[in-house]
Parts: C-alpha cells; structure tokens; sequence
C-alpha cells in the first residue's frame, strides 16, 4: 500500500477570503449588482418669482455726487469756451500781422524798377514841409490842401511806382465802403474832366496866340513890302 500511488487532494481555506485586485482602478463587476436607487424628482415652481426692487429715496451721498458731476461738466464747458475763444483771437492776430507784413511789402518797388524808396521818401516830405511853410500865414484851407497836394505831387514824380501801389491798396480799402467808394470815382472823373478841359483849352489858347502872331506878322511883312 506505500508503494500504490494515491491521488491527494489540497483543502482549501475554511473562510472565503476576498482577495485585493492587483489594479486598483479597474473595476470589477460584481455577477449580482445592486439595484440602481431613483433619483428624487425635481421640483419646478409654476411661476417664476420676480424680485420686487426696493424704492428707496437717494442719500444724501448720491445727491452730492450728482450736483459735483454737473459742477465739473460746467467748468469743462467754460474751460473750452476760453480755450476756443483765445485761439481764435490768436489766429486773428496772427492773420492781421500777416496782412500788415504782406501791404507793406507790397508797397515797395520791385527791383528790376530801379527805383529808390528812401531818397524819394525824403524828396515827398521836404516837399509837404515847403509847403506847410508857404501858407503859414494862410487860411485854414491852403494850409490843410497845400502840403498834401505838394506832396501827393512829389510822390507821383519822384516815386510813381510807389505811389501807384499806394493808390490800389487804397481803392482796395474804398471799395469795402461803397459809398466812398462812389465819391472817389465821382472825384477822380471830375478831376479828369477838368484836367482835359484845361488841356483843351490850352490848346485852343496857344492855337489862338498862333493864329494872331501868324496875322500880326503877316500885316508886318505887308506893310515892310509896301513900304519897299
């Protein structure tokens, strides 16, 4: 019987023990889940709640806030108003100062001209001194036209080019008053007429000395021949 081979048979543990899965994560199913448990049913109100807002008067805080927001946009509106106001009068400074600059400038002569301003200049004054000095003595009417006239009359001879410059710019200035404008005009043409008429009848008198000088020597030459 000890040398007749025998099958034997390991016994098992008395207790099943649950053994740890090697993999923690992985998740074995078990072979009898439990049952799933329903979830609780949520409840929808029937109406939404509106949240009713407060009416509540402002504090005395908001009120300030409120009356130094006007204040600020006030002096911010000043402050602009100034600052507009002083670039405009800069700009009209500025604009004036150009223009002044630009007249004078276009008072003198060109050079291609030749002509001189400051001798002529000089020229015009001495004359309008002489002038003031001849009607010293006189009425209030020559000693008013007489300097000016002489020294209108020497500008136009010893400076025309300037003079002439002179002149447009003024009638530049007359023509933005019409009425003085007018009475420039009416001035000018009756100067003008009277000058042609003067020259019209400087012609008709020297023609007429010409004719009598001409009829005298004739006489003389015919009474010089008879006496031959």
């Amino acid at each position: 019987m000890v040398l007749t081979p025998a099958t034997v048979f390991a016994e098992g543990p008395a207790n099943d023990l649950k053994r740890k899965p090697i993999y923690d994560d992985l998740d074995i199913p078990s072979s009898n889940p439990a049952p799933a448990t329903p979830l609780p049913a949520i409840e929808q109100p029937s109406e939404p709640v509106l949240d009713q807002p407060e009416s509540k008067s402002p504090t005395p805080t908001d009120r300030l806030a409120v009356h130094i927001g006007k204040v600020r946009l006030a002096l911010y509106e000043y402050a602009v108003t100034a600052e507009n106001k002083v670039n405009e009068t800069m700009d009209k400074a500025f604009n004036l100062e150009q223009s002044f600059t630009s007249t004078i400038a276009s008072l003198a002569p060109s050079r291609e001209s030749g002509e001189q301003l400051m001798p002529g200049a000089i020229y015009v004054l001495v004359a309008a001194m002489a002038g003031s000095i001849l009607t010293r003595n006189r009425g209030v009417f020559l000693r008013a036209t007489l300097p000016l006239a002489l020294g209108i009359g020497a500008g136009w001879t010893v400076i025309p080019i300037t003079m002439r410059n002179a002149s447009d710019l003024a009638w530049k200035y007359e023509q933005r008053f019409p009425v003085i404008a007018e009475s420039h005009i009416r001035l000018r043409d009756g100067i003008l007429r009277s000058i042609s008429f003067a020259k019209v009848h400087s012609n008709l008198g020297v023609r007429y000395v010409d004719d009598k000088v001409t009829d005298a020597r004739e006489i003389v030459e015919s009474w010089v021949q008879k006496g031959k």
